[in-house]
C-alpha cells in the first residue's frame, strides 16, 4: 500500500487546494422578457426557451 513518508503541513494542504474554490453561477438575459435567468434552462417568469414558449406560466 501507498503510505506517506511524512505528513504534509497545513500549509502545503492548502495551498494545493488553492484551486477548488467555487465560483459564482453564470446567467443570462432572457430573449423575451429581460429577465435574468441560467443559460439551457427554461425562463421562470414568461417560460421561454430558444424562440418558443415551452412551459405556461400563471
Amino acid at each position: 500500500m501507498a503510505v506517506p513518508r511524512n505528513r504534509l503541513s497545513n500549509a502545503r494542504k492548502n495551498s494545493r487546494r488553492a484551486h477548488h474554490a467555487k465560483s459564482p453561477k453564470q446567467s443570462c438575459k432572457c430573449k423575451n422578457c429581460g429577465v435574468a435567468k441560467l443559460p439551457h434552462v427554461a425562463c421562470p417568469s414568461c417560460g421561454a426557451y430558444g424562440n418558443g414558449v415551452v412551459v405556461k406560466t400563471a
